[in-house]
């Protein structure tokens, strides 16, 4: 574990650094089935804390920006990749997210669609990931990737978010393949459906700078799929079928 130069009281008396970090979800298909799967990019941490493992974009919040300015910054820096469906998740602050001082992240998620994810920066410290094969990453970046993928399962849901993964048209069976990928992704499932709240931490997670027990109990199936869902996707293949550039 690493431990800053500063004393205890020295930390304590010094105020809280703000950063960004970004969730950034696209569908790629598996090693094994061809299914789609959800992946994200990473980027090793090459200093301390936690130096050497992986964790999500982000970087501290200049004085002259805005929070998504800042945002969209990072992932041009770190990824090459620009977004156009990037909004904001969730402030995470707790008292230990890192061991050399007080920091609170204003955390986005972004979605890209296949394309755009083949145009990502890739190198030595910067690689995509299965969102359901990630191991410890820094911080509590393992927590913020589950309350993002519980995020994308509710927006998926009422929404037609999966035009931001698939394009402007897609079928059902397309809808129903991106949900069952973030249910696939996700830690832990929760047992009344897709909007029984954002995922809880255990006492030993809360307590922890990183997350623990990310694996997903082998005997738990997947939900149905919401009518909302089946809605959306319907109206999306009806349209799909309509576009005349499908038929030339």
């Amino acid at each position: 574990m690493y431990y800053s130069s500063a004393n205890v009281s020295e930390r304590r008396a010094a105020p809280p650094s703000l950063a960004i970090s970004t969730v950034i979800f696209a569908l790629r298909p598996s090693e094994t089935s061809g299914r789609p799967t959800l992946w994200l990019p990473l980027v090793r941490r090459i200093r301390e804390p936690f130096k050497g493992l992986w964790a999500l974009p982000g970087g501290p919040l200049s004085h002259d920006e805005s929070l998504q300015d800042a945002a969209s910054r990072n992932l041009r820096e770190t990824t090459g990749l620009a977004p156009n469906y990037l909004e904001q998740l969730y402030a995470f602050g707790g008292l230990h997210r890192s061991p050399t001082q007080r920091v609170v992240s204003i955390v986005y998620w972004a979605l890209v669609q296949p394309t755009e994810a083949a145009l990502a920066d890739v190198s030595e410290n910067v690689r995509w990931f299965r969102a359901d094969r990630l191991g410890d990453l820094a911080f509590d970046h393992n927590a913020i990737v589950d309350y993002a993928l519980w995020r994308l399962r509710n927006k998926l849901a009422y929404g037609s978010v999966a035009y931001h993964l698939l394009g402007e048209y897609f079928t059902l069976a397309q809808v129903r393949e991106v949900y069952e990928a973030s249910w696939t992704a996700s830690w832990t499932l929760p047992t009344s459906g897709a909007s029984s709240g954002p995922p809880r931490k255990s006492k030993k997670q809360t307590n922890s700078s990183r997350a623990v027990n990310t694996a997903r109990p082998a005997s738990t199936a997947l939900p149905a799929v919401p009518a909302l869902i089946q809605t959306t996707g319907a109206h999306y293949e009806q349209r799909q079928h309509s576009n005349p550039a499908h038929h030339a």
